[in-house]
């Protein structure tokens, strides 16, 4: 898997159904809490994805008990936790291949009172700090300390304590990771600043369902009164809203005919209103979202006539990891954009790659580029490139798909980090991409 690369012939038109994965963002917190309880958790539509099946590695090796039900659904009962195992070589050098793994951190101290983890790896995406996380443990109570020889954070507690925070910064990992903790605290806690992504309500709502008692689930403000334990549950994974943005890109990109099943459009936030402003048709059926073939679309202006400036916030503003996609929209739009990425220093790098193949992009800095549409007047050209993050993965992949020629793109595994059998998925829909094995 490792070095495979990606053959896609481009210029081909698309059609069909796509059913989006469960939201590998939600997936990561929800396996991470089933440590804060020793009763059976039902978990499903979990994505088949690398990151995922790491974390579930790092979980059996705590000792975990896991039972798979069926592809998607897995039942997972954490009553023998072997604490030591914190220390193991393997756990250390499996949970530093997968970002998700701090998050381990909150449900071991609850339960158990201390957690060692790693330096976690990653993206390329720039720095992504974990003050946030240690931070708020510290503010619960627990002791943290950072050995830098091994790369190591231990953080221990005898007993955590409720305690007003405010977060500094809108951390959605960081709000999970203190929740989890605060759950089993002594008395209440409130995290002000706290994320209001969906990924962390469901986090929020499923912790109460296991007899937690936390208020304010979907604002800045949670409220969490600290209970003795908590019990088993089930619960289901809402589906992957960057994946459903990923597939409108594709669907405009290729000027092709695809709905989108089962998008949970109630929990899409200021998604769909983005992609409209962009000049996206669509439509909403029940729950899917129908694309229609489109020749053309049009970039709308703001009110005065000035250029419209897309840019990425916490939730509910624009989720940063679509700026990509839209990226690479814009470059066969009507009209032009500014492309403000904010929240990350060096995800609008993998622009060299589409100025390669034909699109007109002023990069601006390393937060703001600038992109002039061919309105399909001039198809990009094929090329060799290489995938930096999962999200620049799909994006030049995309590209790859409206280009005219055969394009090869390595370091895959960044994409298969997080789209489960993306390949299999787009053949169905007429798509030319081919898998080539490395060396």
């Amino acid at each position: 898997m490792l070095n495979d690369a990606f053959e896609v012939v481009g210029g081909k038109k698309l059609k069909g159904t796509l059913v989006p994965q469960g939201a590998k963002n939600e997936a990561l917190q929800i396996l991470c809490a089933v440590l804060l309880t020793g009763e059976p958790m039902e978990i499903s539509n979990i994505p088949d994805i690398l990151d995922i099946r790491n974390l579930i590695k790092l979980l059996d090796g705590l000792g975990v008990d896991i039972e798979r039900v069926d592809d998607e659904t897995y039942v997972f009962q954490a009553k023998n936790i072997d604490v030591e195992h914190l220390h193991s070589k393997e756990f250390q050098s499996n949970a530093k291949k997968i970002r998700g793994s701090v998050m381990l951190i909150g449900p071991l101290l609850a339960r158990f009172g201390r957690a060692y983890i790693p330096k976690p790896g990653g993206d390329k995406i720039g720095r992504r700090r974990l003050d946030t996380h240690f931070i708020g443990f510290q503010t619960l109570g627990a002791n943290f300390d950072y050995d830098e020889e091994k790369g190591v954070y231990a953080v221990e507690a005898s007993n955590l304590k409720g305690t007003y925070m405010l977060m500094d910064e809108i951390s959605v990992t960081g709000t999970a990771n203190v929740v989890m903790a605060a759950v089993l605290a002594k008395g209440t806690t409130q995290i002000y600043n706290a994320a209001c992504e969906p990924y962390l309500q469901q986090l929020c709502n499923m912790l109460n369902r296991m007899g937690a008692k936390i208020s304010g689930v979907g604002s800045n403000l949670l409220t969490i009164e600290g209970v003795d334990e908590l019990g088993g549950t089930e619960h289901r994974v809402l589906p992957d809203m960057i994946e459903i943005g990923s597939f409108i890109g594709l669907a405009v990109m290729t000027q092709s005919e695809i709905r989108i099943k089962d998008c949970r459009i109630d929990m899409l936030g200021n998604i769909l209103p983005t992609f409209r402003r962009l000049g996206v048709q669509f439509e909403i059926q029940g729950d899917d979202i129908f694309i229609p073939e489109q020749d053309h679309f049009e970039i709308q202006t703001f009110i005065d006539g000035s250029i419209l400036t897309v840019y990425d916030a916490p939730w509910p503003g624009f989720t940063p990891d679509l700026m990509s996609i839209v990226l690479v929209m814009a470059t066969q739009s009507k009209g032009s954009v500014l492309i403000h990425q904010k929240m990350f220093e060096s995800r609008l790098f993998f622009t060299d790659k589409l100025i390669d193949m034909g699109a007109k992009i002023i990069l601006c800095d390393p937060h703001r580029a600038t992109v002039m549409g061919h309105d399909f007047k001039s198809q990009l050209k094929a090329t060799t490139m290489v995938s930096p993050d999962i999200r620049a993965g799909i994006s030049l992949l995309i590209a790859a798909l409206s280009a005219k020629g055969t394009s090869v793109i390595h370091n895959i595994e960044q994409i298969d980090r997080g789209y489960q059998h993306i390949v299999e998925r787009l053949q169905k829909i007429g798509a030319k991409i081919t898998r080539v094995e490395g060396n």
